[in-house]
């Protein structure tokens, strides 16, 4: 019958799709437990996604409705954020500690959004305490429509390889740490999909080739404070994909993964039959740490050789190697219309902010912040006390400056809020003073990253921006004592969260959010509140106000 609706539905172990005329949905039951797990050989408490550690890959394809019914088993309130995902005109599931409640301990709550208008390689974590520090992430990657071309040919297969730091103290005694006014040491390990490897040990295999054949590789650097260089034996990954964005195809020998960042590359099996190592160590540290994994050629017993590649040293290499990172300005992303007819670099600036990181003492204890500000979270999410129209009683807008002060001395502890009118166009730059790796990320949004650069930012800088083909991604990374630049038009409303990548200092304060109202206060803007949002603080009890039209 003409018109009438087409239902498939697929059940895989806890996935339902439901494909229709429309944007297809597809279902997902996730049970959040803890378990015991040994990723440095020492047993300790993980939290699981249905029984994994990591969690279960998320595949899905632009503009798929995303519906996760998540079941909190833990004994504490828990959520989770899909980092790089831009949740258009629904900040609502964006699952950080500004937009939403958490779930409480044995309820659940379903999560439904869509990568609207978005490809790439992502991936999701939880943003309650510190559990990310125990586990509860995996990978997340949204495909491109099939009436899409993308700029290379179909992989033999796709692979998520999940890099992080890690500590084999509990997430509950870092906590207390960083509570108590310390702070936490160098990681324990690092690890490549929850497994630390060791060269010539009796290592399985993580991912399997065939000769001749070509592979598509996603890493994410899902750790906590670590960048991290990530190479393969005796093979080149040539770069086709950051956080989102198409980019123009060069081959390297290694990758500088920062922390909270996404690259995609496509290796090819074209070396002699074998096994071949996976090597992640750190980078910028005082201590290098690493670890391995195994690649094995279909068919093959051949152990990989001990001789490792070597990681690159000095900050001015990974600096050089961001500046080689190039937009593919004829490609189609998530639309046809290729990706470089957006001109960025012809659009004024209406708005300069500097964001300024610095550490502190705060009664005792240390704190980070941005512009002399450490964030705090409030037990009223602040989107929701914004919504209510009772702001006033919960934060207060732009107590930072868009220029701050020339020396930072102290931190003033509270929330940090500032306010951008909608559908501008704004210039952030991050500058470090500190001798340390910053590496910062933006909810709801993709920006161009510009410039980095040793020194202080001055206005003259902009000359150096890239203003033609500069990669619309959402994380960036800056050099310690340097800066980097962004751009973008901020026209996703919504509360949005800037956040350093490195957990103990946003857990300490260095983020803020970014609240974006449209004047309309319509659909076309903005979501109406979701039926089935927690409601907590001092929302609580109270009825919805009315919906948008």
């Amino acid at each position: 019958m003409e018109g009438r609706l087409l239902t498939v539905l697929v059940c895989l172990v806890s996935t339902v799709a439901i494909v229709n005329a429309g944007d297809p949905y597809f279902f997902h039951t996730w049970n959040v437990t803890y378990g015991t797990a040994s990723p440095l050989g020492v047993p300790q408490k993980v939290i699981l996604i249905n029984g994994q550690f990591p969690g279960p890959n998320l595949n899905s394809t632009s503009n798929n409705n995303v519906v996760i019914n998540v079941f909190n088993h833990l004994d504490e309130p828990f959520l989770l954020t899909w980092s790089g995902i831009q949740h258009r005109k629904n900040c609502w599931q964006d699952g950080v500690a500004g937009t939403s409640c958490p779930i409480p301990a044995g309820q659940n709550f379903t999560y439904h959004f869509q990568p609207k208008d978005q490809i790439g390689s992502y991936f999701y974590y939880p943003t309650t305490s510190l559990h990310r520090f125990a586990g509860g992430f995996g990978g997340l990657r949204v495909n491109s429509r099939l009436l899409i071309p993308v700029p290379y040919a179909d992989p033999e297969d796709d692979y998520t390889v999940l890099l992080g730091d890690w500590y084999t103290t509990g997430h509950t005694a870092l906590k207390n740490f960083l509570d108590s006014g310390r702070t936490l040491g160098l990681p324990n390990g690092i690890l490549i999909n929850g497994k630390s490897g060791k060269v010539g040990g009796k290592n399985e295999p993580l991912f399997t080739m065939k000769p001749g054949k070509t592979y598509k590789y996603r890493l994410c650097n899902v750790g906590f404070k670590s960048t991290l260089n990530f190479r393969i034996q005796n093979h080149k990954m040539k770069l086709v994909e950051m956080e989102g964005s198409h980019v123009l195809q060069n081959d390297y020998d290694s990758l500088d993964v920062h922390v909270g960042q996404c690259f995609s590359v496509l290796v090819t099996a074209d070396q002699a039959a074998k096994d071949y190592y996976m090597v992640a160590s750190t980078r910028f540290l005082k201590k290098e740490l690493s670890t391995v994994g195994v690649i094995r050629y279909e068919g093959s017993n051949v152990q990989a050789s001990t001789e490792l590649p070597k990681a690159p040293v000095g900050w001015a290499w990974s600096l050089n190697q961001f500046r080689s990172f190039r937009w593919n300005l004829t490609a189609s992303a998530a639309r046809p219309n290729p990706q470089g007819s957006y001109h960025y670099g012809r659009i004024n600036i209406t708005r300069s902010i500097k964001l300024v990181n610095s550490k502190s003492v705060v009664d005792g204890k240390v704190r980070f912040g941005f512009n002399g500000v450490s964030h705090v979270d409030t037990e009223t999410p602040l989107k929701l006390a914004e919504y209510f129209q009772m702001s006033e009683k919960v934060f207060k807008y732009n107590v930072i400056k868009d220029e701050p002060a020339a020396k930072i001395t102290a931190l003033t502890v509270q929330p940090n809020v500032l306010n951008i009118t909608f559908r501008t166009f704004v210039e952030i730059i991050f500058e470090n003073h500190e001798k340390s790796m910053q590496s910062f990320h933006l909810d709801g949004y993709s920006f161009f990253a510009v410039a980095s650069e040793p020194g202080r930012w001055t206005p003259e800088k902009r000359k150096n921006y890239n203003l033609l083909d500069a990669v619309s991604r959402h994380t960036v990374q800056v050099y310690p004592k340097s800066w980097s630049a962004i751009l973008l038009t901020f026209d996703n409303a919504g509360m949005w969260n800037i956040r350093s990548e490195n957990l103990e200092r946003r857990y300490l304060g260095e983020q803020l959010y970014v609240s974006v109202l449209s004047p309309e206060k319509s659909l076309r803007d903005e979501y109406n509140i979701p039926l089935n949002t927690n409601l907590c603080g001092i929302v609580k009890g109270l009825p919805l106000p009315a919906h948008y039209s």
